[in-house]
Order: structure tokens, then sequence, then C-alpha cells
């Protein structure tokens, strides 16, 4: 997994360049023929299909939080024809990159690809605006918003792809974790990084790091890695929820962000969890959600 890691990584850099598989096969170390089967295996997708839906998600994401010209963002996401953008990015969302960017200079239109991508029906007009109005009302009982100054992380981490049998990831981290001493340690916390957003991408194509924090020393092995956290300035809100509600939370706190006028960094989105909800007596996690803004 840490080779497709790599190959992860690097197709996020470079989705404006020529991705081949030939050339991708080298960073992960493997012929063409071996990649091609353990890339399919690991995402069930093939290079091609990847790259396309990552370069479509991509330009979804810059046309929502970006107020860039749809040619350059074209550019920006590999895309060197307007014609053959338009093509894919119809074919993954029903609408122009034009139609969509003017639905989503709506305030309500950030709940209309969140229920899209989970195959919700489209609610009308006054639904969105009272979805909206009880978003907030909501998020105002459930926390305190911060912008705080978040220091660089060093974290080891496991990679999961999906929304579903999220607990088969944590299961791994806290068994090699537990092996290593680190879960008895009071500074020791687990957390949740999204390279992807429901927003935009299906869930079970969300790509994501489970890792953990802690100042003890440790050794790295099997699926757990390094992963390296740069220093940000992030949106902070600290909920005490069910882990049903997380969705409606992380969506509440973007609703916040694009009414406060901030923009998304290009760093992701992390959640850190400050208790085991098995062990809350209402079953709730303690959970701070991080919006990294420029």
């Amino acid at each position: 997994m840490l080779r497709i890691d790599r190959v992860f990584e690097f197709i996020d850099d470079h989705l404006d360049d020529n991705l081949n598989l030939e050339s991708i096969a080298k960073i992960a170390l493997f012929s063409p023929y071996h990649f091609h089967r353990v890339f399919k295996y690991v995402t069930n997708e093939t290079l091609n299909a990847y790259v396309l839906r990552r370069r479509v998600e991509k330009a979804a994401i810059e046309l929502i939080h970006r107020e860039a010209e749809i040619g350059q963002i074209a550019r920006l996401c590999g895309f060197n024809d307007g014609s053959s953008f338009t093509r894919s990015f119809k074919r993954f969302y029903g609408v122009s990159p034009s139609e969509f960017k003017k639905q989503h200079n709506q305030p309500f239109s950030k709940i209309r690809i969140l229920n899209s991508k989970n195959g919700q029906s489209y609610p009308d007009y006054d639904e969105y605006l009272c979805i909206i109005d009880n978003l907030k009302k909501w998020l105002m009982m459930q926390t305190t918003i911060d912008i705080k100054e978040v220091p660089s992380m060093d974290l080891a981490a496991v990679t999961h792809i999906g929304m579903n049998q999220v607990e088969q990831g944590f299961d791994t981290l806290i068994r090699w974790a537990n092996g290593q001493g680190l879960m008895r340690a009071p500074d020791t916390k687990l957390g949740r990084l999204f390279y992807d957003s429901v927003k935009v991408t299906a869930p079970d194509q969300v790509r994501m790091k489970i890792f953990l924090h802690s100042d003890q020393n440790y050794e790295l092995e099997g699926q757990v890695h390094a992963l390296h956290l740069d220093e940000s300035t992030c949106i902070v809100g600290r909920f005490e929820i069910h882990p049903s509600a997380f969705e409606r939370a992380w969506t509440s706190l973007f609703v916040w962000m694009n009414e406060q006028g901030y923009k998304k960094g290009k760093q992701h989105p992390f959640e850190m969890y400050h208790n085991d909800y098995r062990e809350h007596p209402e079953g709730k996690c303690i959970v701070d959600l991080h919006i990294p803004i420029l």
C-alpha cells in the first residue's frame, strides 16, 4: 500500500502533467503489467479512469472555492482542450462547468452537491434555505468556532479508501499503537485527514489517512507510515456529537466558512479526537474539526 500511496501523492501533485501507465508504474517500483493489476485492486479503477476522475473532481473544488476563469481551471487540472473538459465534467456532474460554477455561487448549493453524491434527490429552493438556516442554528448550539494557528505535525498513519468500514483502518492503527505502548500515553490522540470531499467525490471513493499524534518515540512498521502536516491557519470547531452527526458538523462548518468570507486553503481538512466515544456515557465523540484557510 505504501507504493500506491506514493502514486496517489504523485498524481495529486501532477494532475496538469502527462500521466501515463509507464511513468506512474516507475513511481510505484512495479512493472506496468503488475502495477495495473495492483492499482485496480486497491482503487477498483483503472489508472486512466482514476486520473480523469481526480482531474474533474479537482476542477469541481476549484470552481467552488476559486474565482479563476474556467479555462484557467481546466488547464490547471490537466485539460488542454476546453471541449473535452466540458464533456468530461458534464459526464460526472450532469451540468457544464459554467453552470456548476453558477450554482455554487449560491449559499445553499453546498448541500446540493453533498446530497447529489449521496444519491438523494434535490430539495427545492425553499427547502435549501430552511436546511441552511437549521444548520446554522444547530452549529451555534454545538460549538464555538475559533481561527487558530496549527503547528506542523509529524504523524503515524494508515491509508483508507471509502467511507464504509473505517473501523478497520482505526483497528490497524490502534493494534500497532498498542504494540508500541502509545495508547497509554496521555498525549496520544487519533485523527483522520481527508484528501477528498463528499461534495464532489462518491463516498466509496473518498481517500483518507487515519493518523496518530504522539510525542512518544515509536517505530513505523507494516501499513503504518509517516505523515507530515505543514503548519496552517484553520477554522476549528470542537464538537461533542454522535458519530452519525459528523456529516452535519462538517457541512455546517463549511457553510459558516463561506458565509464569513473565508477561502479554503490547499491543505486538507482533518479531525482530531479527544476521547474514545465507546467510553463516553452517551456514546459521543469529542472532536475538533479543522478546515485550513488562506
